[in-house]
């Protein structure tokens, strides 16, 4: 008999709704009806214009917020690497801030150092261990971020437009990360609307617009559709096909 794998991620009919009046006296509805899988050790990403609803989207899978209906199931806690990494750096060194997670979880400090190093040697930071975490730059920022995430033994790691204000070798060096994370089995989602950037490193790709999901699929498929009916600029007007789609 086959045995049929649990997602790592699962929602269905999960609505978000906002209970502020907008100007019309009407309320927000942010994520309306959303059903989806992502499957275990797949690298999904999940792309839409700003205000399409992917961070309220996320915030939900990663248990920042609750929905106000509908029902989410994760297979593991989800760890989140925010948009501005440096907002959940906690210790002036990567050693120190590698630490917090596992000491605040109740491992025993013997145990500590050992997950410290096998974390950040995973992320290739094990060099700048004791270095000034304010003095990274914006590509190991985020290296450290995951490396705090793997210290608490996350499974699913979700990056929030880990694109944002990198020049080109902070973009090489995150793409680079996740696919390392990803060789290592981990469920990956990648939230961005720079798809030129990544959309070739995914096996599966959301897109989301007005709070809908509105594509749901291989990318390969979304790359024939007409993307700028969902607000999306083509990734192919600049390229000539799908593995073009990363930067490295």
């Amino acid at each position: 008999m086959e045995t049929k794998t649990i997602p790592a991620v699962k929602l269905e009919h999960v609505y978000k709704i906002f209970t502020s009046q907008t100007a019309d006296g009407k309320y927000t509805v942010a994520l309306d009806d959303i059903n989806l899988e992502i499957q275990t050790g797949s690298l999904t990403i999940v792309g839409g214009a700003n205000g399409s609803g992917k961070s309220v989207l996320m915030n939900i899978i990663s248990g920042l917020a609750e929905p106000s209906e509908g029902k989410v199931t994760v297979s593991s806690r989800p760890g989140l690497v925010f948009q501005d990494a440096a907002t959940q750096i906690l210790g002036e060194s990567p050693r120190e801030d590698v630490a917090v997670g596992p000491r605040n979880l109740g491992v025993s400090k013997k145990q500590i150092p050992g997950i410290v190093e096998k974390s950040l040697s995973a992320v290739s930071l094990m060099e700048k261990a004791d270095f000034p975490a304010d003095f990274l730059s914006g590509g190991e920022k985020r290296r450290l971020a995951v490396a705090s995430i793997l210290a608490m033994d996350r499974d699913i790691i979700i990056f929030d437009e880990p694109y944002a204000n990198l020049d080109y070798t902070g973009v090489l060096d995150v793409n680079s990360l996740i696919e390392e994370i990803h060789a290592t089995g981990k469920t990956v989602i990648l939230l961005t609307h720079e798809l030129e950037k990544c959309l070739g490193l995914c096996d599966h790709f959301i897109v989301m617009q007005k709070g809908q999901i509105v594509f749901d699929g291989n990318p390969q498929d979304a790359l024939e559709l007409d993307m700028t009916d969902w607000s999306i600029k083509n990734p192919l007007a600049s390229y000539a096909k799908l593995s073009d789609l990363v930067w490295r």
